[in-house]
């Protein structure tokens, strides 16, 4: 029987000297030496940038928060209350925590932007405080803090995944 045109056998090619040439794809259809598909390397530039956008993030929710803190100390009537709440803190006593945990964002963002290892575990718990007070900040701002809580969660991933090694950041 010949060999067919639509037949998946290749006969190998033999070069000059009569040695015979591996085909150019091998048996899974990739080029040889091919990797293939596979696990992103450690150092994904995905993480690298997601903790700047934390460093950043974590930086202007500080500042937002201090002005959030000053302007619930200068007027107990900026914010209006959504119904009753469990949680019930007065205007001045959240003044008081978002200046304070403002201060702190502002001072942990730009560790994390300057790659400081401390400034990563404290934006984590950092954050993980802010959501749980966004939580309790639910009847004065509902949608801001649905966003912030948003917000907090992507810097917790963030600072988690990311490897400080593989970008060379201080410890």
């Amino acid at each position: 029987m010949t060999q067919q045109p639509h037949s998946t056998q290749q006969p190998h090619s033999t070069s000059a000297g009569g040695e015979e040439k591996p085909p150019v794809w091998n048996d899974a259809g990739q080029a040889p030496g091919a990797r293939g598909y596979g696990p992103p390397p450690s150092g994904s530039g995905l993480a690298a940038g997601g903790a700047v956008f934390a460093g950043v993030l974590m930086l202007m929710n500080g500042v937002i928060a201090i002005l959030q803190g000053i302007s619930a100390l200068a007027k107990d009537d900026v914010y209006t209350r959504v119904g009753s709440y469990v949680y019930s803190i007065n205007l001045t006593g959240w003044g008081v925590i978002l200046l304070c945990l403002g201060a702190v964002g502002v001072v942990t963002g730009l560790g994390i932007l300057r790659g400081m290892g401390w400034a990563r575990v404290c934006g984590i718990v950092l954050a993980s405080l802010s959501a749980i007070l966004q939580f309790m900040f639910l009847p004065y701002a509902p949608i801001w803090s649905v966003i912030m809580i948003a917000v907090d969660v992507f810097v917790i991933w963030a600072l988690a995944v990311y490897d400080p090694k593989a970008s060379g950041a201080r410890q």
